[in-house]
């Protein structure tokens, strides 16, 4: 099973894999972007796709095929790769999505899976059912438990070397993602998509995309690579690979061509309304967006599609550099300051900070505190946790201050928002080496006086002294009643 899928590198829950796909004789890194080919229309050719744009992976919809009479047979003779003239992995979908759209397709599990292993795709999905969000518990149990009988059939067909999807359904029943996660996880299928997500991505309902992939995942496997179906905006893959995920797939560049739409990072804007490009690749360099308008629309969609591509691929890139660096999670803090939805998708990325803390590097680059969302992240929450194994003097003054020269302690440490107390020994150590702004907020300072109760939970016989630099009431309050305050703001006034 998942003897195909191996972790290099880690950044929070995010991490750089490679997916060796046998029939294809390829091996796919992750974080990998597949772009969506529809085999009618081919706004890209998909060998540029792999040449031009670095895609090691697309994927196609195999009922869409199997559906048109036209393309069927040539498919069929040919082999899917021909066909579509690429050399690299590809991925094909069942129907399910049309099953979601339209409430019904003339295909079993069975069949489409026999097909799928008859035109040569290399990743296959069975027809599993995908559960719109916020539907009624009733209706998400009954169509889950379909879901895993497509699995079931899945595992008893004839598939050779095809690898094969088991989608993760659930709606919007966190306990009913984990266990449908678990149940995934127990079959011999290879990818583990995270189903029905489009209704959410399309509502910019990032929060809730996060609540369900870091369900899904409690469930999974740790190995289990983990795919999330219909994610192709680019200002969200930084938060979707901190959450968990590896794979993407990709209509958005096409869709949003169609509409006259320009991806970026942070958003996306109508090309009838822009004045200047903002961007760098082939297209934004070698022409304006008077210049694009002029042409046929034809040739328009061909261009917004290739600068959408252009963006999105840069973006898988600069998440792979991130977590290769050890700062995914400020990455994340950027793309989040671009949208409100991704502000929400991030703060509940950092609701699961303790889950986070599970595979995130002890070491790394510095720590950049930018926001008042970093008092959240796991590397705080380590430090809190860690404070325990230390031996603490019997008399200790804890300031955020330089020592001073005469005391009558046992031993001076610093405290420095928003890890809180550390000997002084540990100051060069990560994450305490954190760039720290000069006028700290009050999250911090909060997350600084939990470090301090942390330190007195841990060691209740020691005489603690703290002295802060003017703490908010907040974090005065966290403090222990049980530690002597001062402000040294006012000392010896």
């Amino acid at each position: 099973m998942r003897d195909h899928f191996e972790i290099r590198d880690h950044d929070a829950a995010g991490r750089i894999g490679r997916l060796s796909v046998p029939s294809a004789g390829v091996t796919v890194e992750t974080p990998a972007l597949l772009p969506v080919v529809n085999p009618n229309v081919l706004t890209i050719e998909p060998r540029r796709l792999r040449e031009e744009f670095g895609a090691e992976m697309l994927i196609t919809n195999s009922y869409i095929i199997r559906s048109t009479d036209r393309i069927r047979d040539r498919v069929l003779e040919e082999g899917l790769h021909d066909f579509l003239g690429f050399d690299g992995a590809i991925m094909t979908d069942s129907g399910s999505f049309q099953l979601a759209e339209y409430g019904d397709i003339d295909v079993t599990t069975a069949e489409i899976l026999d097909f799928q292993r008859r035109i040569g795709s290399d990743v296959a999905t069975p027809v599993d059912v995908p559960t719109p969000p916020d539907v009624d518990r009733e209706r998400a149990e009954r169509e889950l438990e379909t879901t895993k009988q497509a699995l079931a059939d899945a595992e008893t067909a004839d598939t050779g070397e095809m690898l094969v999807n088991a989608p993760v359904q659930g709606s919007t029943f966190p306990e009913l993602r984990k266990a449908a996660g678990r149940h995934a996880s127990g079959t011999d299928l290879d990818v583990f998509p995270v189903g029905a997500m489009v209704p959410m991505l399309n509502a910019y309902r990032y929060a809730d995309v996060v609540e369900q992939v870091r369900a899904a995942k409690r469930g999974l496997a740790p190995d289990a690579p983990v795919h999330l179906f219909g994610a192709g905006h680019p200002m969200m893959f930084a938060l979707a690979v901190a959450a968990g995920c590896d794979l993407f797939d990709s209509a958005a560049y096409a869709l949003m061509a169609r509409d006259g739409r320009y991806l970026t990072v942070s958003g996306t804007e109508h090309l009838a309304e822009m004045t200047y490009f903002p961007c760098s690749c082939p297209v934004c360099a070698e022409h304006t967006p008077e210049a694009v308008r002029e042409h046929d629309d034809d040739e328009t969609e061909r261009l917004l599609a290739e600068h959408n591509l252009h963006v999105t691929f840069e973006e898988i890139r600069r998440v792979k550099a991130a977590i290769r660096s050890g700062n995914l999670l400020e990455l994340v803090d950027r793309r989040a300051r671009g949208h409100p939805a991704m502000l929400d998708g991030y703060r509940a990325l950092l609701d699961h900070a303790d889950e986070l803390e599970r595979t995130d590097p002890v070491s790394k680059d510095a720590f950049f505190y930018t926001s008042h969302e970093a008092a959240r992240r796991p590397e705080v929450r380590r430090h809190h946790d860690r404070l325990s194994r230390l031996a603490v003097p019997d008399r200790l003054l804890l300031t955020e201050s330089n020592a001073p020269s005469s005391h009558d302690y046992d031993a001076v440490w610093r405290v420095k928002p928003p890890f809180g107390p550390f000997p002084r020994a540990l100051s060069e150590t990560y994450p305490l080496t954190a760039e720290v702004p000069d006028r700290v907020d009050d999250a911090a300072q909060a997350a600084a006086a939990d470090g301090v109760a942390s330190l007195a939970d841990a060691a209740p016989e020691a005489a603690i002294t703290l002295g802060h630099d003017d703490w908010c009431a907040e974090a005065l309050r966290r403090v222990p009643d049980g530690i002597a305050v001062e402000n040294l703001q006012t000392l010896g006034q």
